[in-house]
């Protein structure tokens, strides 16, 4: 499956409030960041609990929170009109232009 029928498949299953709206945009946001901090929190367990080693059953379970990180970045691109495939393309272009410009490892938006 490609990203962009990925992200149609994702409309399927999107129940939330004022869907295309600022609502559903601050909605998407915030779920990106509750889903992203589960996938924090396995990790900080997996520090504290087993010196950093990811073991198969917990590598399964952080994958399928990345799949829920995946399901709202899909969701709020689409909510501002931008498919995956546009969102990783831009993305792509932009690290390749810090690359060659010698600025991966700096900080700032637009370095």
């Amino acid at each position: 499956m490609d990203l962009n029928e990925y992200q149609d498949k994702t409309d399927e299953t999107a129940i939330y409030p004022d869907k295309r709206g600022t609502l559903g945009i601050a909605y998407c946001a915030l779920k990106l960041a509750g889903e992203a901090g589960e996938v924090a929190e396995k990790i900080g367990k997996a520090i504290r609990d087993n010196r950093g080693h990811i073991d198969y059953p917990m590598s399964k379970d952080l994958a399928q929170e990345l799949g829920d990180v995946l399901w709202y970045v899909a969701q709020l691109a689409r909510q501002m009109s931008w498919s995956l495939e546009d969102v990783a393309a831009m993305n792509i272009i932009k690290l390749a232009s810090r690359k060659e410009r010698g600025v991966l490892g700096g900080s700032g938006d637009t370095r």
